[in-house]
């Protein structure tokens, strides 16, 4: 995998503004990496769908899964003053929300800039400085002084996405990766390079990269991707909270630079315990760095995958985060590689008995 090629796909894929429902400038940029890799098809969600070019038909199919939107807010009303007034799109901790540079879309598609707002402390009672934050107390400012510059100037309207305003970065020296929305722009990216490391690889399955929309709100987008693909069998790659920063030492199971993580259950799904083994026997035998987890909450597009069609052995293969679900998150490069290659093992090791196994 060529490193500096797939840091700049990386960098592209994740700085594309995104909330769900509004994912299209990221399937312009998937589109754009996948242009090579098979034929493309998109749904009216903006599903995107890549079947590769080595497909023959009749043969059992692996869906590649991750999903294309970030948590983001929504603008909800103008207020006289001329703030916005937002709702959150995903999960947030409102005390993350406030003093970060975002986008605002306006009506021209334009995407301009803001400042996540609350009240400054000067200004708290005592109640207000003790009590957390409500999402009712934080706005955007784009720098209006009313209701009409809004609208008329800045062209402001209702209903209109919001996404952090966060830059790639890469530190070559420490192998960290910064950036936005690599929960689960890291995973989209991972199919891409799945599909050029199998390029040319002769199998015994067929292939479709499937990036979904919707995630954040409820793994819509995937309840689509899987009745359209009809898979076999799915890889679920995710960018998954690390916990290396906020748990016991003991109780450490996605921690940054120690390889992908495989679940083995969370809100939604338990995963297909052989299936599992497969993979993790699969590391054991060419040296992948893995973790496992057991998760008490959250979930993925796995959810709605292995519930699809006759039932679909499916399992995460998760890309540590630290951060996930704020405006800013650190990753391992080490890691995204060694899931790709993970996934690559398990697609050249399946064939038709392998599944029946399953």
């Amino acid at each position: 995998m060529d490193k500096k090629n797939t840091l700049k796909m990386i960098a592209d894929i994740t700085n594309a503004n995104g909330t769900s429902g509004f994912e299209d400038l990221v399937v312009n940029e998937l589109r754009k990496y996948s242009s090579d890799l098979g034929i493309i098809k998109e749904d009216t969600l903006r599903n995107l769908y890549v079947y590769r070019k080595g497909n023959k038909g009749n043969r059992p199919i692996v869906q590649l899964d991750a999903h294309s939107d970030e948590v983001g807010f929504m603008v909800q009303a103008i207020r006289p003053n001329g703030t916005l007034q937002i709702i959150p799109i995903g999960g947030w901790i409102n005390s993350n929300i406030p003093a970060h540079k975002v986008w605002v879309r306006n009506s021209e598609g334009e995407y301009i800039l803001g400042i996540t707002s609350s009240k400054p402390p000067h200004f708290m009672t005592e109640k207000e400085r003790r009590n957390p934050l409500d999402i009712c107390d934080i706005t955007v400012d784009v720098g209006a002084t009313s209701k009409e510059e809004a609208t008329d100037k800045f062209k402001i309207r209702i209903g209109e996405p919001i996404c952090p305003t966060v830059s790639f970065e890469y530190i070559d020296e420490h192998d960290l990766m910064i950036g936005k929305s690599f929960d689960c722009r890291l995973g989209c990216a991972s199919i891409i390079s799945t599909l050029k490391e199998l390029e040319n690889v002769e199998l015994n399955v067929d292939i479709v990269g499937a990036t979904a929309s919707q995630e954040e709100v409820g793994v819509r987008g995937a309840t689509l991707t899987t009745n359209i693909v009809k898979p076999d069998i799915a890889i679920v790659f995710e960018g998954c909270p690390a916990d290396d920063t906020v748990v016991p030492e003991y109780e450490i199971q996605t921690a940054i630079k120690k390889g992908p993580m495989l679940r083995h259950i969370d809100s939604k799904m338990i995963t297909n315990p052989r299936f599992q083994r497969f993979a993790l026997d699969l590391c054991k035998k060419n040296n992948i760095p893995v973790q496992e987890s057991v998760r008490r909450s959250g979930s993925t597009n796995g959810a709605a995958i292995h519930l699809s069609n006759k039932g679909v052995p499916t399992i995460v293969i998760g890309i540590p985060v630290r951060y996930a679900h704020t405006h800013f998150g650190i990753s391992s490069y080490e890691d995204y590689a060694n899931g790709v290659a993970l996934a690559c093992e398990i697609i050249k090791n399946l064939n038709v008995d392998v599944l029946n196994n399953f």
